[in-house]
């Protein structure tokens, strides 16, 4: 699996025969540039994005992008290739020392995103006849850091722990100092279809998921990437195709840590993952931590149109449970180290369940006590929400200890390496 990992992060470097080649560079690119080489950049990626033709491939140098007039946002519509993580000069490409990163502001908020995409959009097509005609197309999103931190409003003091940078998340409308709410929206998001691969990117401080896709056709491929703080879901898979079967979903080798509820009562959503019905997925070699509620969620939809492989993951101290799935009626929560996971593969859509594994508190702090911030993860395990009612003037106190608050950028892409075989790899 390692020696297919490294073809695939690997794959994008050969995929210029096949189309033009596009270069963007924030420090050196200008908008009248021609883009074609690396000498002479253009500054915007969705100046190049406007240019490409389908199977063309983008180059992009470090930097921040904010999208057509600062507005916070790209939109994809066709089959191309953005490769990110290169040295200004384009010599070198190494996505933790040259990261090129879409981190909106808050004053972006403003213009919201057309036609319900995230601070990257796919728009690939409009109508089923359209999706057909792209199903052999190839798509690649690679070693991107896209972070709505700035972006989102958090309370100045309520909920927030001692250490932490930030108050709670306020979903919108509710701003408080900001001067427009949270885009309450996915950091990628839309309508996708073909043969679509992202991979070695960072989805960092997500408002409302960090990937959410329809996807018509196709294989789509979500490799070694880290998700960290996103509130709902990690990823959010679903077939947008009545067919079962269409979709062919690859979830493996991601670090995801932090996946928080949709409210502040932190009872409803809160998953790394989803398993969505008529969908082949293959969920494996990923470190799922810290969910409000489970790690693999295989509650929706109809199971007899899935086919689900969950193998070779690492579990940490998700709140309700490292996986969830339906027992007519109920819902069944359990972790890697219950009884009552070996009985998980005999479930309708489970096709294999093997060697899953869970950390022990002293073996995550010895891989992660310099990586990930430890007051946010000390303040996580005790995150809760209370009620007190007071009976005699009919008032309802409520505390939120923490709430999906920003989680600090430093040292998020040391997080590409931590751990030798599972989760996100570092990028060679």
């Amino acid at each position: 699996m390692k020696k297919l990992l490294s073809i695939l992060i690997c794959l994008t470097f050969a995929m210029s025969a096949f189309g033009a080649e596009w270069y963007v560079s924030a420090a050196i690119g200008k908008k009248k540039n021609e883009g074609t080489s690396k000498d002479a950049p253009l500054k915007a990626i969705w100046s190049a994005l406007e240019k490409a033709a389908p199977g063309d491939v983008i180059y992009v140098a470090q930097g921040n992008y904010h999208g057509k007039t600062s507005c916070g946002w790209i939109l994809i519509d066709k089959p191309v290739s953005i490769i990110g993580g290169y040295s200004d000069d384009f010599s070198v490409r190494d996505i933790t020392k040259y990261p090129t990163m879409l981190k909106p502001t808050n004053e972006m908020n403003q213009t919201k995103p057309a036609m319900d995409i995230g601070t990257v959009g796919f728009k690939m097509y409009k109508t089923a006849i359209d999706a057909a005609t792209l199903a052999n197309t190839t798509t690649v999103i690679d070693g991107l850091y896209i972070d709505q931190g700035d972006a989102n409003s958090y309370h100045a003091t309520k909920g927030k722990p001692e250490g932490v940078e930030t108050g709670m998340f306020l979903i919108p409308p509710d701003q408080g100092n900001t001067q427009y709410p949270s885009i309450n929206s996915a950091e990628l998001k839309g309508l996708s279809v073909g043969n679509l691969t992202i991979q070695n990117c960072v989805f960092l401080n997500a408002s409302n998921y960090g990937i959410q896709l329809n996807h018509f056709q196709g294989e789509l491929k979500i490799l070694n990437n880290v998700f960290i703080n996103n509130r709902m879901q990690a990823c959010e898979i679903r077939s947008s195709n009545a067919k079962a079967g269409m979709v062919n979903f690859e979830f493996a080798y991601n670090t995801v840590f932090f996946t928080w509820s949709r409210t502040e009562e932190m009872t409803d959503m809160g998953f790394a993952v989803r398993a969505n019905e008529n969908m082949n997925a293959n969920i494996h070699h990923n470190i799922l931590g810290l969910s409000v509620l489970y790690a693999f969620d295989n509650t929706k939809g109809n199971d007899k149109t899935k086919n689900v492989s969950i193998d070779n993951n690492l579990f940490f101290r998700n709140k309700k449970g490292d996986a969830a799935v339906t027992i007519s009626p109920n819902i069944k929560a359990f972790f890697v180290t219950d009884d009552a996971w070996e009985d998980f593969e005999d479930c309708t859509g489970i096709k294999s369940v093997e060697d899953n594994k869970a950390f022990s508190d002293i073996e995550f702090v010895a891989k992660f006590r310099d990586i990930i911030d430890m007051a946010y993860l000390k303040a996580f395990l005790a995150a809760n929400y209370t009620e007190k009612i007071n009976l005699a003037e009919l008032s309802l106190e409520t505390k939120y200890t923490m709430f999906a608050n920003r989680y600090p950028s430093e040292n998020v892409l040391k997080f590409f390496g931590a751990v030798e075989g599972a989760g996100a790899q570092a990028v060679k």
